[in-house]
Parts: C-alpha cells; sequence; structure tokens
C-alpha cells in the first residue's frame, strides 16, 4: 500500500513538472501501479488522486488497459473517474484483440468517453481474445470508424501502416479533420512514420514509458507476448 502511495506523489511530480515546461503531454496510468491486486477501492482512490490533480493543472490522465482479468474492474473505475472530472480530463485505452471491445466501445461513448485504440500486448486465450491477426485488424478498423464518427477527440494508437492507412482513408471519406483525433506511437519505435504523419499536419503523440523501472516493464511486456520481440526489433531498424 505504501508504493502505491509514492507511485502517487510520483504522478504528482511529473503533472507538475509538465505544467512548468509548457510542453503539450499527459500521463497514462496503469491501474495496477495503484493496488489493484490488492483492493479496487484503493485504486480507485490514489487514482483519483492523480486525475484531481491533472483536472487541477488542466492536464489529462488515460487509464490504460491490461490484462483481460482487469478488464472490466478498470472500466468500472474509469467510469467512476470520468463522472466526477469530466471528458477533457481522464480517458481510457481498449484493445483490438479483445473480443468485447466492440461493444466496450459502443458503450463508452455515451458518456461520452476519450478512448485510445490500440491491438493489445497481452497474452491471451481463444476465449477472450481474437487469436487470427486479421480478426483484430478488422475489429480494430471498426472500432476506429465509430470512435472517428463520433465526434470526440481520440487516440489512433498503431505502427501498423495498413491501420494508419485505414484510418486516413475513413477520415477523408467522412471529411473529417485532422485535428479531430490523434495518432499515437512508442518512442523510438517508426520514427520515420511518426514524423511523416506531423509534416502532413496530423497530430502525433509519442508514448514514452519512464522512470526507474522502465527496463522490467519493457521485459514483462516482451515476456507477455513473444511476438512481441520481433515486432519491436523490426520496426526499430525501420526508423
Amino acid at each position: 500500500m505504501e508504493e502505491t502511495k509514492a507511485e502517487v506523489v510520483e504522478y504528482k511530480n511529473i503533472l507538475a513538472k509538465i505544467d512548468a515546461s509548457g510542453i503539450q503531454s499527459n500521463v497514462s496510468i496503469k491501474l495496477t501501479q495503484f493496488g489493484l491486486d490488492i483492493d479496487p477501492e484503493l485504486t480507485y482512490r490514489n487514482a483519483r488522486a492523480v486525475v484531481e490533480e491533472a483536472a487541477r493543472r488542466g492536464n489529462f490522465v488515460r487509464v490504460d488497459m491490461e490484462g483481460s482479468n482487469v478488464t472490466q474492474v478498470t472500466i468500472d473505475i474509469f467510469k467512476r473517474l470520468r463522472s466526477e472530472f469530466g471528458v477533457e480530463h481522464v480517458g481510457i485505452v481498449l484493445q483490438s484483440y479483445l473480443r468485447r471491445t466492440y461493444d466496450d466501445v459502443k458503450e463508452l461513448l455515451k458518456i461520452p468517453a476519450r478512448i485510445r485504440i490500440c491491438k493489445g500486448a497481452y497474452n491471451e486465450g481463444p476465449d477472450a481474445a481474437f487469436p487470427d491477426k486479421k480478426d483484430v485488424d478488422d475489429n480494430y478498423v471498426r472500432v476506429m470508424k465509430l470512435l472517428l464518427s463520433s465526434g470526440t477527440y481520440h487516440g489512433i494508437a498503431t505502427h501498423d501502416p495498413r491501420m494508419i492507412e485505414a484510418t486516413i482513408d475513413y477520415a477523408q471519406k467522412e471529411s473529417i479533420g485532422k485535428d479531430a483525433f490523434e495518432f499515437q506511437m512508442l518512442y523510438g519505435v517508426r520514427r520515420d512514420l511518426q514524423e511523416q504523419l506531423a509534416r502532413d499536419g496530423y497530430k502525433m503523440r509519442v508514448y514514452v514509458p519512464y522512470g526507474k523501472h522502465w527496463y522490467p516493464y519493457f521485459m514483462r511486456r516482451l515476456a507477455e507476448r513473444p511476438a512481441n520481440i520481433w515486432f519491436i526489433v523490426k520496426n526499430m531498424f525501420k526508423g
């Protein structure tokens, strides 16, 4: 429990530094950092303290998504935060490889909610997730279209050129402006593509894991889904 309190202090510190620097940046939180494996209510209180600080500073917190075993409780805690702090100060992440995601998106858009859609990186069974990459991609495009048509500002998180092309094509077809959404990518992965999208006038946000535990985080993500190793190596050499 003491470690979760230290996480809250760290996030408050980084929000203060973002505020002082004037950089256009926000933060993402994983609820397991704040005690989700201990007590959901403790987690809510810790997450609330961070969102409250962000709101006070006119900033934004994204509640990240983890394994499917905590998907529902993550959504439940997010909804509580969203009801208190509004769409401009807290958002959530959903993963296109989960079978439930399309329905989750439809429900969350009714609030509304700001959503980051990604493919997902955890090793899930076929009961929870699509085992076929084509189905994951198809679901990603379906969700992306829902998001872009909703009128709410969302994050399209992908390094896949096909998903990026599908997003651009749909936005152009539906006359959705370049400032109505943003692309999101990991720091150091396909920087060439990041810079090209920015030159083309699209909003581009770079996701940067940081802090003293960045290496265990990185290795854990690779261990969760070994296919990530090839993905990272291949795309780093592309730019």
